[in-house]
């Protein structure tokens, strides 16, 4: 299968080169913080400044010299025309300014911004996430720099470095042999009409197709075929720190699917007619558009969103 359907997913955009190479240049970053061209994403706490202006969201850019004090200077990138683009890790609450401008979160944002907004807010949070929650050494407990333009953390005490984590996840549409049946689940803490795929985390030490398979299992007691898993995509979601990696499979015991009460409160095998009708009559609501979940429920569906239009 193509990643045809994940072109253009928001969470997975990006417009920006993220030069790396510059990280470790202190006279290059002081001098791109110097250039009043230079621009500013503020974040904190899962959120960047943005603006709204006649239904348009774009996100809220401020000159290196208008940003508050306290905080982390993060590099996201240098955009086509050259201009240097940093994140400014807040240490207080992000505030509008009743025209227009909030904070918004990554959820708020993603259908409403252009390729390099989007990969900048992703950027910008995912990184700030990680900061916010490895501040100190996990060797020695000593309180961590920031170094490498926000893309290292160093001990000062032991010369330990510490880099952002990124935890893979593995996300599925898991399907009978012909295709025509879909396994969708619900879990615990969601409302009673949401539906969506199966996911979870990958361990130490485990494949991509082995970790689909035990987490099909573990939350649906559905054995997948291995043979079957064919990647699709992969998206960031920063919340915190996770790469979303989107799979099919397929199994011959579908109709076995029960949910484990633990993760899933339900599990459900659909047919696509039954999926619309469902959807059309309220009893489920699908996951958000910009979601790679959404996305693989459309392949299999065999339509985008927007020719379905009860979907919400």
């Amino acid at each position: 299968m193509s990643p045809d359907r994940l072109v253009g997913l928001p969470l997975a955009r990006g417009g920006v080169d993220r030069a790396a190479l510059r990280r470790l240049d202190d006279a290059w970053l002081d001098a791109a913080w110097a250039d009043p061209a230079s621009r500013v994403v503020l974040v904190h706490d899962g959120r960047v400044l943005a603006r709204t202006d006649n239904g348009r969201v774009e996100l809220h850019l401020l000159p290196p010299a208008d940003v508050p004090t306290g905080g982390e200077r993060l590099l996201l990138g240098v955009r086509d025309d050259g201009i240097a683009v940093f994140a400014w890790h807040t240490r207080e609450a992000l505030a509008g300014d009743g025209d227009g401008v909030k904070p918004m979160t990554l959820r708020e944002l993603g259908l409403h911004v252009d390729d390099l907004a989007a990969g900048l807010a992703v950027h910008a949070i995912g990184l700030a996430n990680w900061h916010a929650a490895h501040t100190h050494c996990s060797r020695c407990g000593t309180p961590t720099e920031v170094s490498a333009a926000g893309h290292l953390r160093r001990c000062p005490r032991d010369g330990s470095e510490h880099f952002p984590r990124t935890d893979p996840a593995v996300i599925m549409l898991v399907t009978d042999p012909a295709g025509d049946r879909a396994l969708l689940g619900r879990h615990v803490d969601w409302p009673p009409t949401s539906y969506s795929t199966l996911a979870g985390f990958v361990e130490p030490g485990e494949s991509l197709e082995r970790a689909v398979a035990r987490e099909v299992f573990e939350e649906s007691a559905v054995q997948v075929d291995l043979d079957s898993v064919t990647y699709l995509g992969s998206q960031p979601w920063p919340f915190p720190s996770s790469l979303m990696l989107g799979f099919f499979a397929q199994s011959n015991d579908i109709d076995a699917a029960r949910p484990d009460g633990q993760e899933m409160a339900d599990v459900i095998v659909v047919t696509r007619d039954e999926l619309a009708r469902r959807v059309t009559d309220g009893q489920i609501a699908t996951p958000p558009s910009f979601s790679i979940s959404r996305r693989l429920i459309e392949r299999w569906f065999g339509a985008e969103l927007s020719s379905v239009r009860a979907w919400t």
